[in-house]
């Protein structure tokens, strides 16, 4: 499992990186490109413990090593290519990229490891599909995009078993992510028939205003591996719907699932050029092809979903050819439990909202804050559903949460945790490493000034459990960091809800409830957590200009 000369490792990294990773190279967000490290942490070596406190349902003797084949109804949804202009292709340099199971450290299979030339070709690809593809009617494109939803249905259980392997979430979760990531192409195949212009009444006589919406051109879409098949989707599909072309830069970590998405579209019609799908290992190859995608003046849309530190620099890099961009970036989610709040639908929420992808989405609760007067009851309660967590491989009976997606991820939680326990915080329940990539779900409280989870977002299973004695007080804090992405909170005070939910600066609140994706909304964040939104009936316009066209002489 040990690097070679024409084989890299997939070494998946958090969307932000840690505190130290300011002196790397800006877009290598994961381990170093050419250390020959193994790829999973060795399970003998001392574990540090912070409290005595023990999961009962911890995976014992699940890392195995060595390869597993992934047994498919549908075999032929395993690609192990590229998709470049209709065609499945090898690197250039023949160079590939291993890829493992998160839970097992198996070998699932290997996929090319591109660069900046072929990403080049993808895109220049992509463009001579544009001059037709944008040509086609609305319809047309509807019609496409739902024998594609209507072929990803067909396909659930298995692409769920892609993501399971690929990514470590839990089958059911990933049955939930697929039903997700269909929902964006029914809702924007919908979608590519309502691209309505409208008319401007002229203050000048015999003018007449029409505007008319068009697709930007190229689209280059750069997406994260917590959600392997939903993020490829809810960029894809309001870009496709609206005429554009694509090139996605698959993620190191999980593309099987993007190659999967490409060899579906194959099967049911899209155009050569139409989609293309580029993968690349972490390191020099993976600058290369996001600098490609970013400074290539062919490309007229970047869309982003990342950490806000990467975002910067794409954005940078996207200048010198003013891109339309769009860029979902880092939060640090509040999840705020008021005194007057159902207290059962508060734990119910919080455990949604804390622990889905064990704690590895952008929108996770990163800090909760409970009122000091329900505080103890509140953490009783949901100490005791952490502590029914099954966690293990994602295909085995009853598991109910996987491994973290990479050991720069794992050594980041426990970092968290260790530093809060250094500083005086109490650990309630988990608190250790497991084996190879997996972190005991883990609930501290009696948080001090000034850890970890105050300043960046842990991006695990950690829930911080803060205090807070007024509103004025909590809403201060919630909105004490650079970012904005979602909030939450609980209460059965109208007024309050309305006042709380204006205050919160985030782009998406949660109201009673710790689940807020939904294909028909719009998602994206305020501050440094980036702008545009996707989804809802305004994602197609990120892929859309307006274009004004005015008639004189008609008098």
């Amino acid at each position: 499992m040990l690097r070679s000369a024409r084989t890299s490792i997939a070494r998946p990294a958090l969307r932000s990186a840690t505190a130290s990773s300011s002196s790397l190279n800006p877009l290598r967000i994961s381990l170093a490109s050419k250390r020959t490290t193994p790829r999973f942490p060795n399970p003998s070596r001392p574990i540090h413990t912070t409290a005595p406190f023990n999961m009962p349902h911890m995976p014992q003797g699940i890392v195995k090593g060595g390869k597993e084949e992934l047994k498919l109804a549908n075999q032929s949804l395993w690609q192990t290519k590229a998709y470049i202009n209709g065609a499945w292709a090898d690197a250039e340099s023949k160079a590939t990229l291993k890829v493992f199971n998160k839970a097992t450290g198996a070998e699932i299979g290997q996929v090319p490891d591109m660069g900046a030339k072929e990403t080049a070709a993808a895109i220049d690809a992509a463009e001579q599909a544009f001059k037709s593809w944008s040509k086609t009617t609305a319809k047309h494109r509807h019609d496409l995009l739902m024998k594609l939803y209507y072929a990803h249905q067909q396909n659930a259980d298995d692409l769920a078993k892609i993501i399971v392997a690929e990514n470590g979430k839990a089958f059911a979760e990933a049955k939930g992510e697929i039903a997700y990531s269909n929902g964006f192409l029914e809702w924007f195949a919908e979608e590519a028939t309502r691209t309505y212009g409208h008319t401007v009444p002229s203050p000048l006589p015999g003018v007449r205003n029409v505007v008319q919406m068009q697709p930007v051109g190229v689209a280059g879409l750069i997406t994260p591996w917590n959600f392997p098949a939903a993020m490829i989707t809810r960029k894809a599909a309001p870009a496709l719907a609206s005429g554009c072309t694509v090139v996605i830069k698959a993620p190191a970590e999980t593309p099987f699932s993007a190659l999967a998405f490409a060899h579906l579209a194959e099967q049911v019609g899209f155009p050569k050029g139409t989609i293309n799908v580029v993968t690349c290992a972490k390191g020099d190859n993976e600058i290369a092809v996001g600098k490609e995608l970013c400074e290539n003046p062919t490309v007229r849309k970047i869309s982003f979903t990342g950490s806000t530190r990467v975002g910067k620099i794409l954005m940078s890099q996207s200048a010198s050819t003013l891109k339309k961009l769009s860029m979902e970036l880092g939060g640090n989610a509040p999840f705020i439990v008021f005194e007057d709040a159902d207290l059962d639908k508060a734990v119910e929420g919080a455990i949604a909202c804390k622990f889905r992808g064990s704690g590895q989405t952008c929108i996770c609760a990163n800090r909760i804050y409970v009122h000091a007067s329900i505080k103890d009851e509140f953490l009783k309660k949901l100490a005791a559903k952490v502590e029914n967590f099954k966690v293990g491989y994602g295909m085995d009976e009853g598991t109910t949460h996987g491994p973290l997606v990479s050991e720069v991820g794992l050594n980041k939680v426990e970092e968290h945790v260790n530093e809060s326990v250094k500083n005086g915080a109490r650990v309630v329940v988990g608190g250790k490493r497991g084996e190879g990539l997996f972190f005991e779900p883990t609930v501290i409280t009696d948080l001090p000034d000034s850890v970890p989870t105050d300043r960046e977002e842990t991006f695990g299973p950690l829930a911080a459990v803060y205090t807070f004695s007024s509103e004025e007080e909590v809403v201060r804090k919630a909105n004490n960091v650079d970012v904005g992405l979602a909030g939450y909170f609980f209460s059965k005070d109208t007024a309050r809800c309305w006042r709380v939910a204006e205050e919160l600066q985030v782009g998406m609140v949660g109201i009673n409830t710790g689940l807020i994706s939904q294909n028909s909304v719009p998602f994206g964040g305020v501050h440094e957590s980036g702008f545009g939104r996707e989804g809802g009936r305004t994602g197609i316009d990120e892929y859309m200009i307006q274009k004004l066209m005015v008639f004189g002489g008609v008098n």
